[in-house]
Protein backbone atom coordinates (compact mmCIF):
# COMPACT_ATOMS: atom_id res chain seq x y z
CA UNK A 1 0.00 0.00 0.00
CA UNK A 2 1.41 3.18 -1.09
CA UNK A 3 0.53 6.33 0.94
CA UNK A 4 0.69 10.07 -0.57
CA UNK A 5 2.97 12.54 0.54
CA UNK A 6 1.12 15.00 2.99
CA UNK A 7 2.04 18.57 2.38
CA UNK A 8 -0.71 20.07 5.23
CA UNK A 9 0.76 22.94 7.27
CA UNK A 10 2.04 21.86 10.75
CA UNK A 11 3.44 23.31 14.00
CA UNK A 12 6.85 22.11 15.52
CA UNK A 13 8.34 23.59 18.38
CA UNK A 14 12.30 23.82 18.30
CA UNK A 15 14.78 25.18 20.42
CA UNK A 16 18.08 26.80 19.17
CA UNK A 17 20.54 29.12 20.45
CA UNK A 18 21.83 32.29 18.31
CA UNK A 19 23.47 35.52 18.79
CA UNK A 20 21.76 38.88 18.03
CA UNK A 21 24.05 41.67 16.71
CA UNK A 22 22.26 45.00 18.84
CA UNK A 23 23.79 48.07 18.10
CA UNK A 24 25.31 48.37 21.86
CA UNK A 25 27.17 45.55 21.48
CA UNK A 26 28.53 46.43 18.35
CA UNK A 27 29.87 49.39 19.20
CA UNK A 28 31.70 47.78 22.37
CA UNK A 29 33.20 45.64 20.12
CA UNK A 30 33.93 48.83 17.65
CA UNK A 31 35.25 50.45 20.74
CA UNK A 32 37.60 47.78 21.89
CA UNK A 33 39.03 48.09 18.55
CA UNK A 34 39.95 51.70 18.40
CA UNK A 35 43.12 53.87 19.19
CA UNK A 36 43.11 55.80 21.80
CA UNK A 37 43.17 58.43 19.45
CA UNK A 38 39.89 57.32 18.52
CA UNK A 39 38.49 56.46 21.61
CA UNK A 40 39.03 59.90 22.63
CA UNK A 41 37.35 60.99 19.49
CA UNK A 42 34.05 58.84 20.37
CA UNK A 43 34.23 60.12 23.97
CA UNK A 44 33.66 63.81 22.95
CA UNK A 45 31.28 63.06 20.01
CA UNK A 46 29.00 61.36 22.81
CA UNK A 47 30.02 64.34 25.21
CA UNK A 48 28.64 66.47 22.57
CA UNK A 49 25.56 64.64 22.24
CA UNK A 50 24.32 63.58 25.50
CA UNK A 51 23.96 66.31 28.72
CA UNK A 52 23.57 63.34 30.88
CA UNK A 53 27.74 62.80 30.83
CA UNK A 54 30.65 65.34 31.84
CA UNK A 55 34.63 64.28 31.78
CA UNK A 56 35.78 63.74 35.35
CA UNK A 57 38.56 66.60 35.61
CA UNK A 58 39.64 65.86 39.37
CA UNK A 59 38.24 68.28 40.72
CA UNK A 60 35.17 69.40 41.78
CA UNK A 61 32.10 68.16 40.13
CA UNK A 62 28.56 68.74 39.58
CA UNK A 63 28.04 65.15 40.39
CA UNK A 64 29.13 65.90 43.73
CA UNK A 65 27.00 68.52 44.49
CA UNK A 66 23.61 67.63 42.72
CA UNK A 67 21.53 65.29 44.72
CA UNK A 68 19.79 62.29 44.25
CA UNK A 69 15.72 62.12 43.28
CA UNK A 70 14.67 58.87 44.96
CA UNK A 71 12.57 57.36 42.61
CA UNK A 72 9.09 57.42 44.48
CA UNK A 73 9.02 61.09 43.92
CA UNK A 74 10.40 60.92 40.25
CA UNK A 75 7.90 58.72 39.03
CA UNK A 76 5.53 60.68 41.20
CA UNK A 77 6.43 64.09 38.84
CA UNK A 78 7.09 66.11 41.69
CA UNK A 79 7.75 69.89 41.06
CA UNK A 80 10.72 71.65 42.49
CA UNK A 81 8.73 73.10 45.35
CA UNK A 82 8.10 70.16 46.69
CA UNK A 83 11.50 68.56 46.05
CA UNK A 84 12.56 71.85 48.16
CA UNK A 85 10.28 71.68 50.80
CA UNK A 86 11.09 67.74 51.20
CA UNK A 87 14.78 69.43 51.57
CA UNK A 88 15.95 67.44 48.52
CA UNK A 89 16.71 70.44 46.36
CA UNK A 90 17.68 74.13 47.87
CA UNK A 91 14.88 77.27 48.27
CA UNK A 92 15.19 79.16 45.18
CA UNK A 93 16.04 81.98 46.62
CA UNK A 94 19.54 80.19 48.22
CA UNK A 95 20.44 77.91 45.13
CA UNK A 96 23.74 79.00 43.90
CA UNK A 97 24.13 80.04 40.34
CA UNK A 98 25.13 77.24 37.58
CA UNK A 99 26.47 79.64 35.18
CA UNK A 100 29.50 82.55 35.90
CA UNK A 101 28.75 85.52 33.43
CA UNK A 102 32.20 85.88 33.60
CA UNK A 103 32.75 82.76 31.40
CA UNK A 104 30.34 84.59 28.35
CA UNK A 105 33.75 87.23 27.39
CA UNK A 106 36.94 86.46 26.82
CA UNK A 107 40.09 88.28 28.67
CA UNK A 108 42.46 89.95 26.22
CA UNK A 109 45.88 90.83 26.30
CA UNK A 110 46.46 92.40 30.18
CA UNK A 111 43.56 90.84 31.29
CA UNK A 112 40.83 93.64 29.90
CA UNK A 113 37.78 92.03 29.29
CA UNK A 114 36.15 92.73 25.88
CA UNK A 115 32.61 92.36 24.74
CA UNK A 116 30.37 94.14 22.39
CA UNK A 117 30.42 97.64 23.48
CA UNK A 118 32.47 97.22 26.08
CA UNK A 119 34.85 99.45 27.12
CA UNK A 120 38.17 99.56 29.57
CA UNK A 121 40.93 98.28 26.75
CA UNK A 122 42.47 99.18 23.53
CA UNK A 123 39.85 99.61 21.04
CA UNK A 124 42.53 98.73 18.35
CA UNK A 125 43.03 95.19 19.81
CA UNK A 126 41.80 92.38 17.29
CA UNK A 127 41.47 88.79 17.68
CA UNK A 128 42.77 88.12 13.67
CA UNK A 129 46.20 89.29 15.01
CA UNK A 130 46.62 86.88 17.44
CA UNK A 131 46.09 83.83 15.21
CA UNK A 132 49.74 82.91 13.29
CA UNK A 133 49.21 82.35 9.71
CA UNK A 134 50.53 79.30 8.36
CA UNK A 135 53.49 78.14 6.30
CA UNK A 136 52.33 77.66 2.56
CA UNK A 137 52.25 74.07 1.43
CA UNK A 138 54.47 73.54 -1.75
CA UNK A 139 51.51 73.94 -4.35
CA UNK A 140 50.92 77.38 -3.04
CA UNK A 141 54.71 78.40 -2.79
CA UNK A 142 55.19 77.11 -6.66
CA UNK A 143 52.03 78.77 -7.85
CA UNK A 144 53.54 82.55 -6.18
CA UNK A 145 56.65 81.44 -7.95
CA UNK A 146 54.33 80.90 -11.22
CA UNK A 147 52.99 83.92 -11.85
CA UNK A 148 55.70 85.64 -11.46
CA UNK A 149 57.79 83.79 -13.98
CA UNK A 150 54.89 82.88 -16.90
CA UNK A 151 53.05 85.89 -18.54
CA UNK A 152 51.11 84.31 -21.19
CA UNK A 153 48.11 82.48 -20.50
CA UNK A 154 49.63 79.33 -22.29
CA UNK A 155 52.51 79.29 -20.21
CA UNK A 156 50.55 79.63 -17.05
CA UNK A 157 47.89 77.23 -18.21
CA UNK A 158 51.32 74.72 -18.54
CA UNK A 159 52.56 75.74 -15.41
CA UNK A 160 49.50 74.95 -13.31
CA UNK A 161 48.86 71.59 -14.98
CA UNK A 162 52.90 70.74 -14.47
CA UNK A 163 52.23 71.67 -10.43
CA UNK A 164 49.28 69.37 -10.29
CA UNK A 165 50.90 66.10 -11.16
CA UNK A 166 53.37 66.71 -8.57
CA UNK A 167 53.79 64.12 -6.28
CA UNK A 168 54.87 64.69 -2.66
CA UNK A 169 58.08 63.93 -3.29
CA UNK A 170 58.77 66.81 -5.87
CA UNK A 171 58.46 64.65 -8.99
CA UNK A 172 56.06 64.11 -12.11
CA UNK A 173 53.43 61.94 -11.24
CA UNK A 174 53.03 61.65 -15.07
CA UNK A 175 55.16 61.67 -18.35
CA UNK A 176 55.47 65.10 -20.06
CA UNK A 177 53.80 63.68 -23.23
CA UNK A 178 51.05 62.62 -21.04
CA UNK A 179 50.57 65.86 -19.78
CA UNK A 180 51.62 67.67 -23.39
CA UNK A 181 48.85 65.76 -25.03
CA UNK A 182 46.20 66.63 -22.46
CA UNK A 183 46.73 70.31 -22.94
CA UNK A 184 46.69 70.01 -26.46
CA UNK A 185 50.31 71.68 -26.61
CA UNK A 186 53.55 71.10 -28.49
CA UNK A 187 56.17 68.92 -26.01
CA UNK A 188 58.63 71.40 -26.63
CA UNK A 189 56.66 74.18 -25.75
CA UNK A 190 56.04 72.13 -22.11
CA UNK A 191 59.60 70.98 -21.66
CA UNK A 192 60.79 74.56 -22.13
CA UNK A 193 58.68 75.66 -19.07
CA UNK A 194 59.30 72.44 -17.78
CA UNK A 195 63.12 73.68 -17.55
CA UNK A 196 62.32 76.64 -16.10
CA UNK A 197 60.43 75.69 -13.58
CA UNK A 198 62.69 72.78 -12.33
CA UNK A 199 65.06 76.16 -11.17
CA UNK A 200 62.02 76.90 -9.04
CA UNK A 201 62.44 76.93 -5.25
CA UNK A 202 63.32 74.60 -4.22
CA UNK A 203 65.51 73.41 -6.95
CA UNK A 204 65.20 69.94 -8.44
CA UNK A 205 60.95 69.99 -8.96
CA UNK A 206 59.44 68.79 -11.73
CA UNK A 207 61.93 65.92 -12.49
CA UNK A 208 61.26 62.89 -14.06
CA UNK A 209 63.63 61.36 -12.59
CA UNK A 210 66.22 61.05 -9.80
CA UNK A 211 69.21 61.34 -11.96
CA UNK A 212 67.12 64.38 -13.44
CA UNK A 213 66.73 66.07 -9.86
CA UNK A 214 70.10 65.88 -8.87
CA UNK A 215 71.45 67.17 -12.19
CA UNK A 216 69.17 70.36 -11.76
CA UNK A 217 70.73 71.28 -8.56
CA UNK A 218 74.18 70.16 -10.14
CA UNK A 219 73.42 73.00 -12.60
CA UNK A 220 72.36 75.17 -10.36
CA UNK A 221 75.43 74.80 -8.11
CA UNK A 222 77.61 75.20 -11.88
CA UNK A 223 79.07 71.45 -10.84
CA UNK A 224 77.67 69.44 -14.08
CA UNK A 225 80.54 68.71 -15.74
CA UNK A 226 80.24 65.91 -18.31
CA UNK A 227 82.41 63.62 -15.38
CA UNK A 228 79.70 64.40 -12.87
CA UNK A 229 76.34 63.55 -15.47
CA UNK A 230 78.33 60.21 -17.01
CA UNK A 231 78.04 59.52 -12.56
CA UNK A 232 74.26 60.26 -12.76
CA UNK A 233 73.72 58.33 -16.14
CA UNK A 234 75.01 55.56 -14.03
CA UNK A 235 73.69 55.87 -10.67
CA UNK A 236 72.73 52.18 -9.87
CA UNK A 237 76.61 51.89 -10.11
CA UNK A 238 77.23 54.09 -7.59
CA UNK A 239 74.18 52.94 -5.16
CA UNK A 240 76.10 49.16 -5.77
CA UNK A 241 79.69 50.97 -4.41
CA UNK A 242 81.38 50.16 -7.93
CA UNK A 243 83.63 52.78 -7.79
CA UNK A 244 86.39 51.34 -10.11
CA UNK A 245 83.93 50.82 -12.57
CA UNK A 246 82.71 54.36 -12.64
CA UNK A 247 86.22 55.72 -12.51
CA UNK A 248 86.37 54.25 -15.80
CA UNK A 249 83.07 55.45 -17.07
CA UNK A 250 83.77 58.78 -15.81
CA UNK A 251 87.66 58.91 -16.50
CA UNK A 252 88.20 60.11 -12.79
CA UNK A 253 90.89 58.99 -10.10
CA UNK A 254 89.76 57.30 -6.83
CA UNK A 255 89.85 60.87 -4.89
CA UNK A 256 88.13 62.48 -7.54
CA UNK A 257 85.69 59.54 -7.40
CA UNK A 258 84.73 59.89 -3.90
CA UNK A 259 84.85 63.86 -3.95
CA UNK A 260 81.59 63.31 -6.45
CA UNK A 261 79.86 60.69 -4.66
CA UNK A 262 80.14 63.05 -1.74
CA UNK A 263 78.61 66.31 -3.72
CA UNK A 264 75.93 63.43 -4.76
CA UNK A 265 75.62 62.56 -0.76
CA UNK A 266 74.65 66.29 -0.06
CA UNK A 267 72.10 66.78 -2.46
CA UNK A 268 68.15 66.51 -1.90
CA UNK A 269 66.88 63.23 -3.91
CA UNK A 270 62.96 64.60 -2.93
CA UNK A 271 62.62 67.91 -2.63
CA UNK A 272 59.29 68.66 -2.16
CA UNK A 273 58.98 66.85 1.31
CA UNK A 274 60.14 69.59 2.84
CA UNK A 275 56.85 71.14 2.75
CA UNK A 276 53.42 70.11 3.69
CA UNK A 277 55.25 67.89 6.46
CA UNK A 278 52.77 67.42 9.82
CA UNK A 279 54.29 67.49 12.62
CA UNK A 280 55.49 64.27 14.19
CA UNK A 281 52.72 63.27 16.84
CA UNK A 282 53.91 61.45 19.59
CA UNK A 283 53.34 58.34 20.53
CA UNK A 284 51.08 58.37 23.48
CA UNK A 285 51.32 54.61 25.09
CA UNK A 286 47.78 52.85 26.56
CA UNK A 287 49.97 51.15 29.00
CA UNK A 288 52.10 51.73 31.59
CA UNK A 289 54.27 49.22 32.75
CA UNK A 290 56.83 49.79 35.65
CA UNK A 291 58.80 47.10 37.82
CA UNK A 292 57.07 46.42 41.25
CA UNK A 293 59.25 46.29 44.24
CA UNK A 294 61.97 43.26 45.01
CA UNK A 295 59.88 40.91 47.60
CA UNK A 296 61.38 39.24 50.06
CA UNK A 297 62.98 36.20 48.43
CA UNK A 298 64.74 38.56 45.84
CA UNK A 299 61.95 38.42 42.99
CA UNK A 300 60.61 41.40 40.55
CA UNK A 301 57.13 41.66 39.12
CA UNK A 302 56.07 44.21 36.83
CA UNK A 303 53.29 46.85 37.91
CA UNK A 304 50.46 47.60 35.01
CA UNK A 305 48.23 50.60 34.50
CA UNK A 306 46.36 52.16 31.99
CA UNK A 307 47.84 55.35 30.67
CA UNK A 308 44.89 57.63 32.15
CA UNK A 309 46.57 60.42 29.40
CA UNK A 310 44.50 57.96 27.03
CA UNK A 311 41.28 57.72 28.45
CA UNK A 312 39.44 60.41 30.18
CA UNK A 313 36.61 59.33 32.97
CA UNK A 314 33.47 60.10 32.58
CA UNK A 315 30.71 60.67 35.30
CA UNK A 316 27.07 60.55 35.13
CA UNK A 317 24.93 63.78 36.02
CA UNK A 318 22.49 61.77 37.68
CA UNK A 319 21.48 64.83 39.76
CA UNK A 320 20.64 66.59 36.93
CA UNK A 321 18.62 64.03 35.06
CA UNK A 322 16.46 63.68 38.58
CA UNK A 323 15.48 67.75 38.35
CA UNK A 324 15.02 67.02 34.55
CA UNK A 325 12.82 64.35 35.29
CA UNK A 326 10.81 66.42 38.03
CA UNK A 327 9.17 68.36 35.81
CA UNK A 328 9.35 66.70 32.33
CA UNK A 329 7.11 65.60 29.87
CA UNK A 330 6.07 62.51 28.38
CA UNK A 331 8.41 62.96 25.34
CA UNK A 332 11.43 64.74 27.77
CA UNK A 333 11.02 61.62 29.92
CA UNK A 334 11.62 59.00 27.07
CA UNK A 335 14.53 61.31 25.95
CA UNK A 336 16.37 61.24 29.72
CA UNK A 337 15.58 57.86 29.77
CA UNK A 338 17.37 56.61 26.42
CA UNK A 339 19.93 59.30 27.26
CA UNK A 340 20.85 57.26 30.87
CA UNK A 341 20.83 53.99 29.41
CA UNK A 342 23.50 55.64 26.79
CA UNK A 343 25.46 57.02 29.45
CA UNK A 344 25.29 54.06 31.62
CA UNK A 345 26.23 51.80 28.86
CA UNK A 346 29.15 53.89 27.72
CA UNK A 347 30.59 53.98 31.51
CA UNK A 348 30.79 50.01 31.47
CA UNK A 349 31.76 49.72 28.08
CA UNK A 350 34.91 52.00 28.89
CA UNK A 351 35.50 50.10 32.38
CA UNK A 352 35.02 46.90 30.49
CA UNK A 353 37.41 47.83 27.99
CA UNK A 354 40.37 48.88 29.98
CA UNK A 355 39.99 45.25 31.78
CA UNK A 356 40.14 43.08 28.91
CA UNK A 357 43.23 45.61 27.39
CA UNK A 358 44.99 45.34 31.12
CA UNK A 359 44.08 41.94 31.44
CA UNK A 360 45.59 40.90 27.98
CA UNK A 361 48.68 43.04 28.63
CA UNK A 362 49.35 41.47 32.03
CA UNK A 363 49.17 37.81 29.73
CA UNK A 364 52.16 39.40 27.52
CA UNK A 365 54.34 40.47 29.87
CA UNK A 366 53.93 37.63 31.91
CA UNK A 367 54.84 35.57 28.67
CA UNK A 368 57.63 37.60 27.48
CA UNK A 369 59.49 38.44 30.82
CA UNK A 370 62.62 37.07 29.58
CA UNK A 371 62.44 39.87 26.58
CA UNK A 372 62.05 42.88 29.51
CA UNK A 373 64.64 41.38 31.63
CA UNK A 374 67.29 40.39 29.18
CA UNK A 375 66.48 41.76 26.26
CA UNK A 376 65.56 41.04 22.20
CA UNK A 377 67.39 37.28 22.17
CA UNK A 378 65.08 36.24 25.20
CA UNK A 379 61.75 37.05 22.86
CA UNK A 380 59.61 34.10 22.75
CA UNK A 381 57.26 32.72 20.19
CA UNK A 382 54.05 33.99 20.97
CA UNK A 383 50.26 33.84 19.24
CA UNK A 384 47.33 35.01 19.94
CA UNK A 385 45.35 31.18 21.04
CA UNK A 386 48.06 31.17 23.20
CA UNK A 387 47.09 34.69 25.20
CA UNK A 388 42.95 33.89 23.96
CA UNK A 389 43.38 30.35 26.07
CA UNK A 390 44.79 32.13 29.03
CA UNK A 391 42.49 34.78 29.38
CA UNK A 392 39.52 33.18 28.34
CA UNK A 393 38.88 35.08 25.66
CA UNK A 394 38.11 34.83 21.91
CA UNK A 395 41.32 35.04 19.00
CA UNK A 396 39.25 38.01 17.58
CA UNK A 397 39.14 39.45 20.82
CA UNK A 398 42.56 39.49 21.12
CA UNK A 399 43.16 40.80 17.52
CA UNK A 400 41.12 43.69 18.77
CA UNK A 401 42.82 44.17 21.63
CA UNK A 402 46.30 44.18 21.03
CA UNK A 403 45.59 46.11 17.23
CA UNK A 404 46.62 49.98 17.65
CA UNK A 405 47.64 49.72 21.00
CA UNK A 406 50.93 50.34 22.84
CA UNK A 407 52.83 49.46 25.92
CA UNK A 408 55.88 51.61 27.65
CA UNK A 409 57.82 49.21 28.90
CA UNK A 410 61.52 49.94 30.62
CA UNK A 411 62.91 48.86 27.42
CA UNK A 412 60.99 51.83 24.87
CA UNK A 413 57.28 52.12 23.89
CA UNK A 414 56.18 48.95 21.64
CA UNK A 415 52.88 47.93 20.08
CA UNK A 416 51.07 44.66 21.43
CA UNK A 417 51.43 43.59 17.81
CA UNK A 418 55.46 43.19 18.34
CA UNK A 419 55.23 40.77 20.79
CA UNK A 420 53.78 38.24 18.25
CA UNK A 421 55.99 36.50 16.69
CA UNK A 422 56.44 32.89 14.69
CA UNK A 423 58.15 29.97 15.83
CA UNK A 424 61.35 28.45 14.19
CA UNK A 425 62.15 25.19 15.31
CA UNK A 426 65.52 23.87 17.06
CA UNK A 427 67.71 21.07 17.02
CA UNK A 428 66.89 20.09 20.43
CA UNK A 429 62.72 20.03 20.03
CA UNK A 430 62.73 24.09 21.30
CA UNK A 431 61.29 26.62 19.71
CA UNK A 432 62.81 30.52 18.91
CA UNK A 433 61.37 33.48 17.79
CA UNK A 434 61.17 34.36 14.34
CA UNK A 435 61.58 38.35 15.78
CA UNK A 436 64.86 36.73 17.73
CA UNK A 437 66.84 34.95 15.35
CA UNK A 438 65.99 38.00 12.43
CA UNK A 439 68.13 39.54 15.20
CA UNK A 440 70.59 37.11 15.34
CA UNK A 441 71.28 37.24 11.57
CA UNK A 442 72.20 41.35 11.92
CA UNK A 443 74.46 40.83 14.41
CA UNK A 444 76.68 37.71 12.65
CA UNK A 445 76.70 40.05 9.66
CA UNK A 446 77.71 43.02 11.74
CA UNK A 447 80.42 41.27 13.58
CA UNK A 448 81.68 39.26 10.15
CA UNK A 449 85.09 40.30 9.32
CA UNK A 450 85.91 42.23 6.47
CA UNK A 451 88.03 40.10 4.64
CA UNK A 452 85.78 37.17 4.73
CA UNK A 453 82.05 38.19 3.88
CA UNK A 454 79.62 35.73 5.15
CA UNK A 455 77.17 34.11 2.45
CA UNK A 456 73.68 33.45 3.29
CA UNK A 457 74.34 29.74 3.41
CA UNK A 458 77.12 30.46 5.74
CA UNK A 459 75.00 32.37 8.45
CA UNK A 460 72.60 29.83 8.14
CA UNK A 461 75.30 27.05 8.73
CA UNK A 462 75.73 29.47 12.13
CA UNK A 463 72.47 29.53 13.02
CA UNK A 464 72.10 25.84 12.89
CA UNK A 465 75.46 25.45 14.93
CA UNK A 466 73.64 27.29 17.69
CA UNK A 467 70.54 25.07 17.61
CA UNK A 468 68.07 27.28 15.28
CA UNK A 469 66.65 24.85 12.42
CA UNK A 470 66.76 28.06 9.34
CA UNK A 471 67.17 27.73 5.80
CA UNK A 472 69.35 30.10 3.42
CA UNK A 473 66.12 31.38 1.55
CA UNK A 474 64.89 32.34 5.28
CA UNK A 475 68.49 33.98 6.31
CA UNK A 476 68.05 36.11 2.72
CA UNK A 477 64.16 37.14 3.98
CA UNK A 478 66.23 38.34 6.74
CA UNK A 479 68.36 39.84 5.90
CA UNK A 480 66.44 41.69 3.65
CA UNK A 481 63.98 43.09 6.32
CA UNK A 482 67.07 44.39 8.35
CA UNK A 483 67.79 46.24 4.64
CA UNK A 484 71.36 44.96 4.80
CA UNK A 485 72.96 44.25 1.13
CA UNK A 486 74.18 40.68 -0.34
CA UNK A 487 77.23 39.63 0.29
CA UNK A 488 78.50 41.00 -3.14
CA UNK A 489 77.20 44.59 -2.00
CA UNK A 490 79.15 44.13 1.44
CA UNK A 491 82.22 42.96 0.42
CA UNK A 492 82.76 46.02 -2.04
CA UNK A 493 81.10 48.63 0.54
CA UNK A 494 83.82 47.20 3.13
CA UNK A 495 86.66 47.01 0.92
CA UNK A 496 86.50 50.14 -0.95
CA UNK A 497 88.36 53.29 0.56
Amino acid sequence: MAFAPSFAPRLDLRQSQSLVMTPQLRQAIQLLQYSNLEASAFIEDELVKNPLLERDDGGETVTALEPEIPPALAEAGADSATLAESGILPEADKAPLDIDLSNLYDAGPGGEIYGNGGGGGDEDWNALDFIEAGAPNLREHLEQQARLAFSTREEVAIAAALIAVLDPAGRLGETPEAVAAALGVDLSRLETVRAKMMRFDPVGLFATSLAECLGAQLAELNRLDPAMQALLDNLELLGRREHKRLQDICGVDAADMAEMGAEIRRLDPKPGMRFEAEPLRPLIPDVLMRPAPLTEDGQSDWILEINPETMPKLLIRRGFHGRMLASASRETKSFLSEQMQSATWLVKALESRAQTILRVSAEIVRRQDGFFKHGISHLRPLTLRDVAVEVELHESTISRVTSNKSIATPRGIFELKFFFTTALSGANGETHSAETVRHRVGQIIAGENPKNILSDDAVASLLQKEGIDIARRTVAKYREALRIPGSAQRRREKLSP
